[in-house]
């Protein structure tokens, strides 16, 4: 599929099927709208009235034209109210029109939306980004094909003549949203800790990372008996990631960005029954992959900021090796931790990967986890929580969150909280009372860095939806992968 943007006006475009924006009561035809009303014979008015369109968000319109049209199909969707309009709003216009030009099997399309800030780079940048998210469809454990196969060619973006390079790089951050869709969605038995790792190898070789991959003896050897004491039930070996981006020139920053991979969660002796959720536990590693997804974008957009995706990969299992309730773990920074519940696991990789993350001597760590049910009860499906004691990274995170249209609200890190993770016989627990859950889970995340500026976010909420949402499709989201390169590229003057 060709997405560009073009010069050409509404009155000279000439093709399949042209989509229009309208903002909430802001349809009456007026100026350039008006002539193209005119040459279209007065479709534009009978298809509002007929529909009683309104311009309100999420709605839409389409109608074929007839006779020597040199338009075909004239499709409208609503975009709210103007003053609320920002990125997303555009995005999920597009998203919605793709879907349309899909279902009505179209191959050309041009979209004429309003100019958020009157940029157009950015506009267009966010129309194609809705349009391929929307489109993505991941069939690929399917024996029969696509019922409805995606036709569209070419997409042409009116008024954007000069976005090629901002279309150019969302298709790119866009490729690294569907690999964490995709390593989401398939199921344990085809992403394990190997596979995984392999993955992190075809990055690394692809693109011109470093990789290094800790087996478990070099686990043992740094002491990672939290990471550790979650691997030991299964069958297949754990693997410690570490894909490292090191641009050419001297790096303006040095960042980390660390992703819970538990390639399955059976919850250990601890066993996932409540809910039936257990089958959902391959989605487990949306942190590890959205953290590959970021590091396939920034390998492709070479800002100049170093940066290192760490992913301690394991499957959390049952067997006789299996860690017990009442276990004492020590992690490689030396606390102990008392394990009373083997479900609380991610957290213990989380330990030892935010420790070694912190060694490395960066300016800031990141870790992204599928943490806890508890963030879910406060947050919702479509939120994910932010915690850090960094107002300046939580800032960042914020920023570039609200550029990407992915939600995040910073909840607090309340200390009186850690008296919940207490043990009179270790350093702490593993997890506390279950009022302020997804709290006192940042709270033992903390215990394990020292001094650097460091953010924690709960993305158990958003990394998967089971219908059609926005720009996603049932199943995994790839959030917050566009989040974390708008991160890293808020400090680059290089892209």
């Amino acid at each position: 599929m060709d997405i560009r943007g073009i010069n050409t006006s509404l009155l000279d475009w000439t093709g399949e099927a042209l989509a229009l924006g309208f903002f909430e009561e802001g349809t009456e035809i007026k100026g350039e709208l008006s002539q193209l009303d005119e040459k279209l014979t007065g479709t534009l008015k009978d298809l509002i009235l007929e529909t009683e369109f309104t311009g309100k968000s999420g709605s839409k319109a389409i109608t074929r034209l007839g006779g020597n049209s040199p338009i075909r199909k004239i499709i409208l969707v609503g975009l709210g109210k103007a003053e609320d309009l920002k990125l997303n709003g555009v995005r999920e216009g597009a998203a919605a029109i793709a879907r349309l030009a899909k279902q009505e099997k179209l191959k050309n399309l041009a979209l004429s939306l309003p100019l958020v800030d009157n940029d157009g780079a950015k506009t267009a940048a966010a129309i194609a980004e809705g349009i391929i998210l929307a489109l993505h469809q991941d069939h690929r454990y399917k024996s029969e094909p696509d019922e409805n196969p995606l036709k569209l060619e070419t997409v042409e973006i009116l008024g954007c003549g000069e976005a090629t390079e901002a279309v150019s790089q969302t298709q790119t951050i866009c490729s690294g949203v569907i690999l964490a869709r995709e390593l989401v969605n398939s199921p344990a038995n085809m992403i394990t800790p190997v596979t995984f790792a392999e993955t992190a190898q075809e990055i690394a070789n692809n693109y011109g990372l470093t990789l290094e991959i800790l087996e478990q003896e070099d686990c043992e050897k740094l002491g990672m008996g939290a990471f550790l004491g979650v691997a030991k039930a299964s069958d297949l070996p754990p693997k410690f990631i570490h894909l490292t981006y090191q641009p050419s020139a001297t790096p303006q920053k040095k960042l980390a960005i660390v992703g819970k991979s538990l390639t399955f969660d059976s919850g250990g002796l601890n066993l996932k029954v409540a809910g039936g959720s257990i089958e959902m536990m391959k989605m487990d590693m949306g942190g590890g992959a959205a953290t590959l997804g970021a590091a396939k974008v920034i390998g492709q957009l070479k800002p100049n900021v170093e940066v290192h995706f760490v992913c301690a990969a394991t499957e959390n299992m049952i067997s006789g090796h299996a860690m017990h309730p009442g276990d004492i773990l020590t992690a490689s920074n030396g606390k102990t931790i008392e394990i009373n519940n083997t479900d609380a696991e991610g957290r213990l990789t989380l330990a030892d990967a935010l420790v070694f993350a912190e060694k490395l001597e960066v300016d800031a760590i990141v870790d992204l986890a599928t943490l806890t049910g508890a963030c879910i009860i406060a947050l919702g499906e479509n939120i994910s929580g932010l915690w850090s004691a960094d107002e300046t990274l939580a800032t960042q995170i914020k920023e570039a969150a609200d550029q990407a249209g992915e939600k995040f609200w910073q909840m607090p890190l309340e200390e009186k909280y850690f008296e919940g993770l207490k043990s009179p016989i270790a350093d702490l627990k593993n997890t506390g009372p279950r009022p302020g859950g997804s709290i006192t889970a940042a709270l033992f995340l903390k215990q394990f860095i020292k001094e650097t500026p460091w953010a924690h976010l709960d993305i158990a909420g958003p990394v998967w939806t089971d219908k059609e949402n926005g720009l996603n499709n049932a199943g995994g989201t790839g959030f917050p992968v566009r989040t974390l390169v708008n991160w890293v590229l808020s400090f680059s003057s290089g892209v």
